[in-house]
């Protein structure tokens, strides 16, 4: 008798366990606050495929600080001048970036002239950024034109982002 009460009240514990457990632990995930970062500043970078190319210009970060799974995402948008082919761009884009130490994947939309023709293109890019330093390598898919080819398509990236203005905002989970 006294083993089926016990058995009893372990079986009831236990499905009392089954059926609040998840709940318990649902309201400790939810009562961890996260901190919003907001962070915008100027950079410079350099591009290399098979020209040469100065970059310059503004890039805002929001970023999503957690132990696990931070998320960053950003807006840039700037121009680059290739002195030695007189060949001005403009870019404007966006990348996403998952986790601490997880790789920007991104894409930039381009506008490329030479002072006689124009090109407008798209360009799907993967990096990696870490402190203030992004890499990117990318490909740039370009209108055609039969005179106005020297800009690149295949090119790799360095950027250093100067942080002017950071926000931060500490937020704790809905419900």
């Amino acid at each position: 008798m006294k083993y089926i009460i016990s058995l009893n009240k372990i079986s009831t514990a236990l499905i009392c366990i089954f059926l609040f457990f998840p709940t318990i632990l649902d309201a400790q995930k939810n009562a961890r606050p996260s901190i919003n970062v907001l962070k915008t500043g100027p950079y410079i970078g350099i591009q290399r495929g098979r020209y040469s190319v100065l970059e310059l210009g503004v890039e805002r970060q929001w970023k999503k600080l957690k132990i696990k799974n931070s998320k960053t995402n950003a807006l840039h948008t700037g121009f680059n001048y290739n002195l030695f082919e007189n060949v001005l761009g403009y870019d404007i884009g966006f990348w996403h970036k998952e986790g601490l130490l997880g790789l920007t994947l991104g894409g930039t939309f381009s506008f490329r002239s030479d002072f006689n023709e124009t090109r407008v293109g798209f360009s799907p890019i993967i990096g990696y950024k870490i402190w203030r330093l992004h890499l990117q390598t990318g490909y740039c898919f370009l209108t055609q034109s039969s005179n106005f080819n020297n800009t690149n398509t295949l090119f790799v990236s360095l950027r250093y982002l100067l942080i002017n203005d950071r926000k931060f905002k500490k937020r704790k989970r809905k419900k």
